[in-house]
């Protein structure tokens, strides 16, 4: 006779879910009835043309942009009225689009201004060794101002800094747009690090190819709708990815 916890298979716990979100720019409306969820350590990527609501659905994850219709949950329970700082205060981090670095602030100060809530406070200096474990250039440039570094040593303190709020869900978009091959070599392999530690990952990335190749699952927005969802291995060469991004 077969054990009855031998049958059970573990689930995953949902970190966050957006339910039938719509969202518009004063009368005109950019999002409608989309819906997707993270699980707790899993890494998913949102895919679509210019202009499709990627951005527009993260930022209104982080507050930056009000709901019109739909829900944001964090395990279970609504945050669609919380303003961003108590989001953040639940794990979530946000890495803007071309890196908003504090440009006349040093790499360190931008750092350290990463960890501004208190849980993440406590765990400053521990958190500040991590991330400059996986970034040594930003230890030896800690007291270089930030507008003096490269575009990809830029992208790598924007990272960092997000992490310095010891986040459970780290939202990235285009992390690494107009980088080198080297530096996308080096940020693939700290996506993997973090990854590593259970932080869920929620990335925005124009290169397909790349994209599904390091995420678990994938959603593809068009025109401000879902236009399809699934496993990164069977988005890779379906008909509709290809026909929103080659014209297929």
């Amino acid at each position: 006779m077969t054990p009855m916890w031998s049958t059970l298979t573990w689930v995953r716990p949902m970190l966050l879910e957006v339910k039938d979100l719509e969202v518009a720019y004063g009368d005109f409306q950019v999002v409608w009835g989309v819906s997707l969820n993270i699980d707790e350590g899993e890494v998913v990527t949102l895919l679509g043309p210019n202009g499709s609501g990627k951005s527009t659905v993260i930022n209104t994850v982080s507050a930056l942009v009000p709901v019109l219709r739909g829900d944001i949950l964090v395990d279970g329970t609504s945050i669609s009225s919380k303003p961003t700082h108590h989001r953040a205060r639940l794990g979530i981090a946000h890495v803007l689009e071309r890196r908003r670095v504090f440009p006349y602030l040093t790499v360190e100060q931008n750092l350290t201004l990463g960890a501004w809530h208190e849980d993440a406070k406590m765990a400053r200096e521990e958190t500040l060794d991590h991330v400059c474990g996986m970034f040594p250039i930003l230890r030896n440039r800690s007291g270089q101002l930030a507008h003096t570094l490269s575009g990809g040593e830029q992208q790598m303190l924007a990272l960092a800094r997000g992490l310095m709020a010891k986040p459970r869900l780290l939202m990235v978009d285009e992390p690494f747009l107009g980088l080198a091959p080297q530096v996308i070599d080096q940020m693939k392999q700290a996506f993997e690090d973090i990854r590593s530690t259970g932080i869920a990952i929620l990335f925005i990335e124009q290169n397909v190819r790349l994209a599904l190749s390091m995420a678990d699952r994938g959603y593809v927005l068009e025109s401000g709708r879902l236009a399809v969802s699934g496993k990164a291995k069977s988005l890779m060469n379906h008909k509709i990815v290809r026909r929103v991004f080659l014209g297929a």
